[in-house]
């Protein structure tokens, strides 16, 4: 029994069929594989402009959605007011929230005003939830860390019982980015001594 493919006259447009036929397979193949897909090019946010000339820029630390206010240095001592009394303590923070991490307290930046730290490569964020340093403010101090996040910055180990860390560091230069001014009172910009009264604003 003979086929189609045998027939001498056939066996040109048998051929011709085929090849038509595998074209069209392989031309539907391609067509189903999906085109390649350009992907967005993300562009980084632009937070250096709201940076003071002539400082380096830590806006890069900081989350992309957050924007840097202010930015500057200072030294941070510690401290933590739990309302116990002990070292120093002089009640519940000014915020009428109870003493945690990230708490700082600042002599003059409103109540509220949130912000990051940055000491020897470390980074920690914070809320100003208290007043002070008092008179340490006079020379400079301007910032009082919670207790636990400054042994955290310094390597050292915070001690709940005494509310005091290891070691023999009580104070360390810091650099600051403020992110957030809080709504609370007290004066934007850069910070000023206990003393000045500026918290009451």
């Amino acid at each position: 029994m003979k086929t189609l493919f045998d027939l001498p006259g056939n066996r040109r447009l048998t051929t011709a069929a085929t090849l038509v036929g595998a074209v069209a397979v392989t031309a539907s193949l391609v067509a189903a594989v999906p085109a390649p897909v350009e992907q967005p090019v993300k562009e980084a946010a632009n937070v250096t402009a709201a940076l003071p000339a002539g400082q380096p820029s830590l806006a890069l630390a900081i989350p992309a959605n957050e924007e840097v206010l202010l930015q500057g240095s200072t030294t941070g001592s510690y401290f933590w007011d739990d309302c116990s009394g002990r070292q120093g303590d002089t009640g519940l923070p000014a915020i009428g929230k109870p003493m945690q991490q990230g708490l700082f307290a600042s002599p003059s930046w409103p109540l509220g005003t949130e912000g990051y730290i940055f000491y020897k490569g470390k980074m920690a964020k914070f809320f100003i939830g208290d007043r002070g340093p008092g008179v340490p403010s006079d020379s400079g101090v301007m910032l009082d860390i919670d207790g636990k996040t400054f042994a955290e910055l310094t390597g050292t180990t915070w001690n709940q019982d005494t509310l005091t860390i290891s070691g023999d560091q009580g104070h360390i230069p810091i650099q600051y980015v403020v992110t957030k001014w809080g709504d609370g009172p007290g004066l934007r910009g850069e910070p000023v001594p206990f003393s000045s009264g500026a918290w009451r604003s």
